[in-house]
């Protein structure tokens, strides 16, 4: 089943129960995928690469406004913001965890044999293509030039 198809049907259920949380998550997701839809050059199916990455995105922007929000002392939003994030995060496949990442990224600087941190292309390429869904590319990024400085 598509997620547009689950969104809809959620977001009854949601309304029904009048789940005020999930309702905005659920019209937020709900929005974006028919912005995604209507965009320029899109086609009328989104595949499921293209329905993680705009979760991915909607929960990432989510992180930065909670990351704001608590500087500037709004506790208030940032309550919000993280209940929706754990909305979206149902529709998202099983996160990794900070170790198993370390090892994909570990396995990936042995096979492309990168010795050093000038090499971070190349493994952040590799590894945001097989980690694609699985891991944030925010925490990819940070355990590869861990790595890298290691063992450089």
């Amino acid at each position: 089943m598509s997620l547009e198809i689950t969104i809809n049907d959620h977001l009854k259920k949601a309304m029904l129960a009048k789940d005020e949380k999930g309702l905005r998550a659920l019209r937020a997701i709900k929005a974006a995928i028919l912005l995604a839809k209507t965009a320029e050059g899109a086609g009328d199916a989104m595949t499921t690469d293209a329905e993680i990455k705009l979760l991915q995105k909607l929960v990432k922007q989510r992180k930065d406004s909670i990351e704001i929000f608590e500087q500037q002392n709004r506790a208030d939003l940032a309550v919000k913001e993280k209940e929706e994030v754990e909305v979206i995060e149902q529709y998202l496949p099983t996160q990794m965890s900070a170790d198993e990442i370390k090892l994909a990224v570990a396995e990936i600087i042995k096979q492309t044999g990168v010795v050093n941190i000038s090499g971070l292309g190349q493994v952040m390429g590799i590894a945001s293509k097989q980690l694609a869904g699985k891991a944030d590319g925010k925490t990819i990024s940070t355990i590869v030039k861990e790595l890298l400085t290691v063992n450089g």
